[in-house]
């Protein structure tokens, strides 16, 4: 807040299907600053609306919910003009359905046990455009199921082939789950280069999210699973 400027509070639309899991996580992002709840959806269905009729920045998304999941939610939400970022809240750390989050192009997971001071800066982080994942449970959970899904083997040309050598290379690290810091460092080059890099990747490619770039890298075979450094 320099300058006087006022900073705009972060919209959230809070969906999940427990009523006890929902109140608790709307009434802990009330109280907090700087984030204002826009709305509590019990179901897919009713999330798919609510972003649609409140504009939301975040959503907060539980990927098991009757009817409308989390996933197809996801899709429908992000398939929008001007879409939020979407945060997966699940209750393992590699749920069987978190994959297909990441392929439909959610911005990041949340285990729904996570103490409050992270859940909030959770929050911000995919607020601001950051993609939430630890760079080893981003390899844990792309190695779990690129294998299990049976993608790999097809090699990188078929999809990779209009990307430059630079470009590959960091969607490869991106893949590794390495952020954006740690590629300029490995590559000795700024911060901002690799975004621009990055960013002319995800247009030639077609992705939306930092989420899908990890996943193409897996199922592509640019990023081996289990040979991930």
């Amino acid at each position: 807040m320099s300058d006087g400027v006022a900073v705009r509070a972060i919209r959230v639309l809070v969906a999940d299907d427990q009523l006890l899991i929902r109140a608790g996580l709307a009434a802990l992002l009330r109280a907090a600053p700087g984030i204002e709840v826009v709305g509590e959806a019990a179901s897919g269905e009713e999330a798919v609306r609510l972003a649609w009729s409140t504009t939301p920045d975040v959503v907060l998304m539980d990927i098991r919910m009757p009817g409308l999941g989390g996933i197809g939610a996801t899709e429908r939400i992000l398939g929008t003009p001007r879409p939020p970022r979407v945060l997966i809240l699940t209750t393992f750390d590699l749920d069987e359905y978190v994959y297909d989050a990441l392929r439909a192009g959610a911005h990041g997971f949340l285990l729904k046990d996570t103490p409050p001071d992270r859940l909030l800066a959770a929050v911000a982080t995919v607020a601001a455009g950051d993609m939430l994942f630890a760079p080893s449970i981003t390899r844990r959970l792309i190695e779990s199921y690129a294998g299990r899904a049976g993608r790999a083997g097809t090699g990188p040309a078929a999809d990779l082939g209009g990307l430059t050598t630079r470009e590959c290379e960091v969607v490869r690290l991106v893949g590794t789950g390495l952020f954006n810091g740690d590629i300029a460092d490995r590559l000795q080059i700024s911060e901002a280069t690799v975004k621009t890099h990055l960013n002319r990747a995800m247009s030639k490619l077609g992705l939306t999210s930092r989420a899908q770039v990890v996943v193409l890298a897996y199922e592509t075979g640019l990023v081996v699973p289990g040979h991930a450094e």
